[in-house]
């Protein structure tokens, strides 16, 4: 990975940047100093997890648990892609099926599938995914813009394409465009 010697360096770059690069290049924003005093660009801890044959990926900060399918309490005059409620530890969860959100074809839940905790704002919900393989750690520089439309997801929903080594692609999650305020204030009653 290259590196920057100095602030001056880094400046000189941003300013033949164009505005994507510069979101990845901002000192403070995407970038740290190594041990050498040189600029490296700041890496991220990621839950990656499967719908069908693509790999997507979730900033694990964002990430509160992972949890094996449990029975979901049905919610009646809910969105078709809000599977119910989970009750986790006294803690009621909505529960919304990702292929049901992305209009992916729906499967049967196998002994993989996984119901992955995350926080969306200020409240919990759980994103049902056909299974959560791995946590990796990903250079930010390594992350692009996302495509219109990647694996039948429209672009709205992600915040990038991210590479792993030389023949493996993540698609980043924006989990703020993922629900809805209009969603997110009907998550919020079902919690209550």
């Amino acid at each position: 990975m290259a590196g920057f010697k100095s602030a001056s360096q880094l400046s000189s770059i941003l300013e033949n940047k164009d505005e994507s690069d510069k979101r990845n290049l901002k000192y403070g924003q995407g970038v740290r100093l190594d041990k050498g005093g040189f600029f490296m660009a700041e890496q991220i801890k990621v839950i990656v997890f499967a719908l069908g044959n693509e790999e997507y990926g979730i900033d694990v900060d964002k990430v509160r648990t992972i949890e094996r399918m449990m029975p979901i309490t049905r919610v009646p005059k809910t969105y078709s892609f809000i599977k119910g409620v989970i009750n986790l530890r006294g803690v009621v969860i909505p529960v919304i099926d990702l292929r049901g959100r992305f209009n992916l074809e729906e499967t049967e839940y196998t002994d993989q599938t996984r119901i992955i905790i995350v926080a969306v704002g200020e409240m919990e919900v759980g994103f049902i995914v056909d299974a959560a393989n791995d946590v990796v750690d990903l250079d930010r520089d390594n992350i692009d813009s996302p495509p219109e439309v990647v694996g039948g997801v429209k672009a709205k929903y992600l915040d990038g394409v991210a590479k792993v080594g030389e023949d493996r692609l993540l698609i980043m999650l924006n989990l703020a465009e993922v629900l809805s305020r209009g969603e997110m204030t009907h998550l919020e009653q079902l919690e209550d």
